[in-house]
């Protein structure tokens, strides 16, 4: 690396990120950690509608079809020449093998070619610091993880160091989600539909809920999608009408219970001065309404990044990238994509290889 690109010398931070990691191609240039500078994303859904959900294969050769002219585009969005950028950071994990390849390939190239620093980053650490583009993090803070593949509570005592204190022990909420709106028949993805349902009901289909161990911070779904199954098979028996929209409405309050309920008490175990929601499930309309309201009866700081940054997208790889970018901690060129990679192993002082 030219010495005018180590961290920690005097100059403006100009991190190009890109993430890749499943059905979203995305590129953006983030100055300083939060600042968006440009924050372009191409989505495939279109693409997925037609099988009902993501094929890997195909999100691969999206990825390749668009990441070169996504990276001219940012930084032409940008208003910089590439001699300005800092690094380059990129997903390294989690998410689909063939899809993070994409990204990183065209990460080491860019990063080879203008001899700056490669930062491989963490998917969900991206998604907890979007949070970081719209306010200033407070420490110790509590992150309500929801979406398509993951459901986590993770404590951050300090910036940039993760301890995972709950997570999903089946279905993810965002998994939940597609099964029942598959199960009635919504196109994909099918969370959005839902969600608009169960808020125009004035009806409620009771419906369980999974508490788990009585100290336990994890989370279950895999029993609740399975009894709005069981309930839609046993009206469908009956020759009876089903009622959808009260139906939906009993599945999001079930969610929305536990997962509010378990992110209020580990707040107030952990002493944590400020709970983030993060993740694609973050742009639920009823969990943003339900954690305000309870949040605001508490006195708990909230942050909600968003809706342009709870989905997949760069800008929030950079926001992220940023903090190994002020350590110097930098990724080796050879970094290989990692899906199953911990969280906890990518805070600050690991060194990420």
């Amino acid at each position: 690396m030219t010495a005018a690109r180590t961290a920690g010398q005097p100059g403006e931070e100009l991190i190009l990120a890109i993430e890749t990691s499943c059905d979203e191609t995305s590129v953006a240039v983030v100055r300083g950690g939060k600042e968006i500078i440009s924050n372009l994303v191409s989505s495939q859904i279109e693409t997925h509608r037609q099988f009902g959900g993501v094929v890997p294969e195909i999100a691969s050769r999206k990825h390749v079809e668009v990441i070169t002219l996504m990276m001219e585009a940012a930084v032409k969005e940008a208003g910089i020449k590439l001699h300005d950028l800092s690094a380059v950071a990129v997903t390294q994990g989690p998410g689909l093998v063939g899809a993070l390849l994409v990204g990183i390939v065209a990460a080491k190239s860019l990063a080879m070619a203008l001899d700056i620093p490669l930062i491989g980053t963490h998917h969900i650490a991206g998604h907890i610091y979007a949070n970081n583009l719209v306010d200033d993090i407070v420490y110790p803070s509590l992150a309500l993880v929801v979406s398509g593949g993951h459901t986590e509570l993770v404590l951050l005592e300090r910036e940039g160091e993760f301890r995972m204190i709950g997570r999903t022990r089946d279905d993810a909420v965002g998994e939940a989600y597609d099964k029942v709106a598959r199960a009635l028949n919504f196109p994909y993805p099918g969370g959005p539909h839902v969600d608009r349902l169960a808020q125009q009901s004035a009806e409620v289909r009771e419906l369980p809920r999974a508490w788990l161990e009585t100290d336990s911070y994890d989370f279950s779904f895999s029993g609740l999608k399975s009894a709005v199954l069981a309930v839609i098979n046993q009206t469908r028996m009956k020759g009876e009408e089903l009622n959808t929209a009260a139906l939906a409405r009993g599945f999001q309050e079930s969610v929305i219970d536990v997962l509010v309920t378990k992110a209020l008490r580990a707040v107030k175990q952990f002493g944590a001065r400020q709970l983030l929601l993060c993740g694609g499930v973050a742009a639920n309309g009823g969990l943003r309404a339900a954690l305000q309201a309870r949040c605001e009866e508490k006195g708990i700081p909230l942050l909600i990044p968003p809706l342009s940054l709870c989905t997949d997208n760069a800008a929030m790889i950079g926001a992220a990238a940023h903090l190994k970018w002020v350590r110097g901690e930098f990724t080796s060129l050879d970094m290989k994509a990692d899906p199953g990679l911990p969280l906890e192993d990518w805070s600050v002082g690991h060194v990420n290889v």
